[in-house]
């Protein structure tokens, strides 16, 4: 039997969700019905509620959603009900990145993860009139009280952790860990630079940290965001405004350059003017939502000379099956406190916990579910 949820959904791009009952199918044989205890908001969230991205409407956005499974389809081995899990990007299983345990770098990853369906184009959701609402956004929509996603989107985790907070995990918090410690592998000893100091800018700082480097620089323009990134590991944090690239280098003790930047500013003359910044062998890493048709440009002799690096990287090349478990550890040992960026909303707040977060006074805000 269909299950009657609560949902955000969004009709017309530009504007606020409204909250709607809506009918959820039950799960297909590779499926699991998830009851939502918590979803975070992403700023991909407010890139896909603007048109753009390819993200038919109406639509029920949300990507970083963790809960409690409620049924399981008849494929499913692995899960059970009453199981928490972490619910993370949609992936096919069957390509060649998903087989080298790629799965951010899926063959249909855009289908899959913007198109508003399953990878057949069928949505989940109808509507109190009976018109079909777009689901399966990152394969979830989790902002709703019921999500059915395929197994391969769930990550099973412990019942002892605060399944609320984990959300973020699938998305922005792994985007950020997972390029310094899987894209960049940031060595030991070496020099980082983040530029942007929200969740996914603090994700990468913390991990910084936990791969040993011994010059981590966090740059942005909120000054309390920069104190904030100094508690959480960087051994330098500067307001964005002030110098450029090279002259922060060179404020850290590092006049040849930075080992490793990572931009999660999404703006790409910020990433041109960085790259000037990058050592011999530096790598830049592009991780923010940048807008199509951006140019990322650089003087060929200078990244030729060096051996320097540009690389795109799409929610910090992780296979979240085994890069959420990883980072749980290292919450659990004291040494990724990412609590430290969420402040939590109820779900009929979802309008300001949205405005919170474009706004910039809250870091990661997190939609709590009764």
């Amino acid at each position: 039997m269909p299950t009657d949820i609560l949902a955000a959904v969004q009709r017309t791009p530009k504007s606020a969700p409204a909250l709607e009952r809506l009918s959820l199918e039950d799960p297909r044989g590779d499926e699991v019905l998830v009851r939502i205890v918590g979803v975070g908001v992403c700023h991909t969230d407010m890139v896909m509620r603007d048109a753009l991205l390819p993200v038919p409407m109406p639509v029920v956005l949300g990507h970083e959603g963790s809960g409690v499974v409620e049924a399981v389809g008849s494929e499913v081995r692995d899960l059970a009900v009453g199981d928490h899990v972490v619910l993370s990007f949609a992936s096919c299983g069957g390509c060649g990145a998903c087989h080298d345990h790629a799965p951010a770098y899926c063959e249909a990853w855009v289908p899959l993860n913007f198109f508003g369906g399953r990878g057949d184009g069928s949505t989940a959701l109808t509507d109190a009139a009976g018109q079909a609402v777009h689901s399966h956004v990152f394969g979830q929509s989790s902002f709703a009280s019921h999500v059915v996603v395929n197994r391969r989107n769930a990550v099973k985790v412990d019942k002892d952790l605060p399944l609320e907070l984990l959300g973020p995990l699938g998305c922005g918090i792994q985007t950020g860990a997972g390029a310094v410690l899987n894209a960049l592998k940031v060595r030991a000893g070496s020099s980082v630079a983040v530029i942007g100091a929200g969740a996914v800018g603090l994700s990468a700082v913390m991990a910084a940290q936990i791969a040993g480097a011994s010059v981590i620089v966090a740059l942005d323009i909120n000054p309390a965001r920069v104190d904030l990134a100094r508690e959480l590991g960087a051994t330098h944090a500067f307001l964005a405004d002030r110098a450029g690239m090279t002259a922060h280098a060179a404020a850290a003790g590092r006049p040849a350059g930075f080992d490793y930047i990572v931009d999660t500013t999404g703006i790409a003359s910020v990433c041109n003017a960085a790259i000037p910044a990058l050592a011999n062998r530096g790598e830049l890493a592009l991780v923010g939502a940048y807008a199509p048709g951006a140019d990322i440009a650089a003087d060929a002799t200078l990244l030729m000379s060096g051996g320097r690096v540009v690389r795109g990287v799409v929610e910090g090349s992780a296979d979240p099956a085994t890069f959420i478990p990883e980072l749980i550890a290292h919450y659990r040992a004291g040494k990724f406190p990412f609590d430290r960026l969420v402040r939590f909303f109820e779900f009929a707040d979802i309008t300001a916990a949205i405005e919170a977060g474009e706004g910039g006074r809250v870091i990661k805000p997190v939609l709590r579910l009764p």
